[in-house]
């Protein structure tokens, strides 16, 4: 089972996030253990005062490393386990993507650390974290969102959580390119009709569908991706026709 500490100021805005869909179904199933704690309570001053002023002089305040630290200490002996990583959530982090999602997949005990304010005192870093993550290029009031961004994508990957265990493995960015595109019942709605093949019932022509679609998707939408995989040759030939189709 993997362990998931969360150290945040609002423990409150997780309770609806785990306690509900895939998350929650996860914890049923006993594939992952949540715990979110308040890392105020970890606070040494009478106060439970969490950030201060910067050094230097500025805007804004920076959290305290004392309350981390010692909060971090003490989830990690709670949790007896060998494999910890500590993330933190900042703008400054390296950007997450699906590789990164699979690679924390693998792990028993991750705590995440949400911050708050102008920043985080850089001993925190230096000391306490083992992965900084971002998840985009822009800034948010804290690290909660990111952090439930981050553990929805893993919680997913965990074995048995998923009703289809190939339902990630086929998912945009799992296979390096985007996902082809989904049809349901009716056939034909509104006039919007479901391509032919897909209602025949040859597998191998809608498995072939759905690869150059897929293809076809990504070249028009992230054609930077094809750039960081190796193409097949049968790939390669449908990414060629799919090109003249625009010129």
């Amino acid at each position: 089972m993997m362990k998931i500490d969360v150290l945040t100021l609002f423990p409150e805005m997780f309770s609806g996030v785990f306690g509900h869909s895939i998350l929650h179904k996860a914890a049923e199933k006993s594939a992952v253990q949540y715990n979110v704690v308040n890392f105020r309570d970890y606070a040494d001053n009478k106060h439970q005062t969490v950030d201060d002023y910067p050094y230097g002089g500025g805007a804004g305040m920076v959290l305290k490393p004392q309350p981390i630290f010692d909060a971090v200490a003490a989830l990690m002996e709670q949790a007896e386990s060998k494999r910890t990583r500590v993330i933190l959530l900042c703008p400054q982090g390296k950007r997450y993507d699906q590789k990164k999602a699979e690679e924390l997949a693998e792990e028993e005990h991750l705590i995440f650390v949400c911050g708050h304010y102008e920043g985080y005192d850089e001993r925190i870093r230096e000391h306490v974290v083992t992965d900084e993550i971002s998840i985009g290029d822009y800034v948010l009031t804290g690290g909660e969102l990111g952090a439930m961004v981050v553990i929805d994508s893993v919680v997913r990957l965990l074995p048995e959580v998923l009703g289809n265990e190939e339902s990630h493995m086929k998912d945009s960015f799992s296979t390096g390119i985007l996902e082809h595109p989904h049809y349901t019942r009716p056939s034909d709605f509104r006039g919007m009709k479901v391509p032919d093949v897909l209602l025949q019932g040859h597998h191998k022509l809608i498995e072939e569908w759905r690869n150059k679609e897929a293809l076809r998707r990504t070249f028009l939408r992230r054609p930077d991706l094809l750039e960081k995989i190796e193409l097949t040759t049968e790939q390669e030939k449908w990414l060629n026709e799919i090109k003249k189709e625009y010129e």
